[in-house]
C-alpha cells in the first residue's frame, strides 16, 4: 500500500505534467492525492522540497528502467547504447519532468535528490565502463558516458522543442545517439 508521502509525490508528478512545476501547489496536490490539504506540510518543507522528491523518484525510476533495458542486450556497447536511448524516449515521452529533473535547481543541497542523481549517473557510467572494458569502445569511460549522454540529452531537447522536426528528412534524437556510438566504435 502506498504511503501517504508516496500518494502526494505521484499527485504532484502529476501536477508537473500537466503544467510543469509553476502548477505544483502543497494545496491542490493534497487534494489530488486524497488526503487534507495541510498533509503535505507534514512530509515537506516546501514546494522546492516536493518537487526535490519528484525529481529523485524520477530519476529513480529512469535509472531502474535504464538498468532493465541494457539487461535484455547482446553486448556491452548495445546495452550503453539501449540505456541512452532509454534516456532519450523518457525525456520525449515525459518533457516537463525532464525540465524538472534538469532544470536549474539552486545551490541548496537535497540530499534525497542527490542521492538519485547519483545512482541514476552511475548506471549510465558503469554501462560505459563495460563497454570499455570489453573492448567495445576505446577511450576514457568516463569521458565516452558524458559525450554520449550530452548528445542524447541536447538532442532529447531539441526534439521536444521541435527544433528536430522542422527539416523534412531530418535526423531523430535516436539517429544522432546512434551516429555518435557508430563513430566512436569506429576510431579508436
Amino acid at each position: 500500500m502506498d504511503s501517504t508521502r508516496d500518494r502526494i509525490v505521484r499527485a504532484a508528478a502529476e501536477l508537473v505534467d500537466h503544467g510543469g512545476p509553476a502548477a505544483v501547489t502543497l494545496r491542490e496536490v493534497g487534494t489530488r492525492a486524497g488526503v487534507s490539504r495541510a498533509a503535505p506540510y507534514k512530509h515537506f518543507t516546501g514546494k522546492r522540497d516536493l518537487l526535490a522528491a519528484v525529481a529523485a523518484t524520477e530519476l529513480d525510476r529512469l535509472a531502474g528502467t535504464i538498468r532493465a533495458a541494457a539487461a535484455g542486450t547482446r553486448s556491452r556497447v548495445e546495452a550503453f547504447e539501449t540505456a541512452t536511448l532509454t534516456y532519450v524516449r523518457w525525456a520525449q515521452e515525459h518533457p516537463e519532468r525532464f525540465e524538472l529533473v534538469f532544470g536549474r535547481w539552486d545551490d541548496e543541497a537535497h540530499p534525497e535528490l542527490d542521492a538519485a542523481a547519483e545512482r541514476a549517473t552511475t548506471a549510465l557510467l558503469g554501462l560505459a565502463h563495460d563497454a570499455v572494458a570489453a573492448g567495445e569502445l576505446h577511450g576514457s569511460p568516463d569521458r565516452i558516458a558524458v559525450l554520449v549522454w550530452s548528445l542524447g540529452h541536447g538532442a532529447a531537447a531539441l526534439d521536444v522543442a521541435g527544433h528536430l522536426h522542422k527539416k523534412p528528412g531530418g535526423p531523430s534524437a535516436a539517429d544522432l545517439v546512434r551516429d555518435l556510438l557508430g563513430l566512436l566504435r569506429e576510431h579508436p
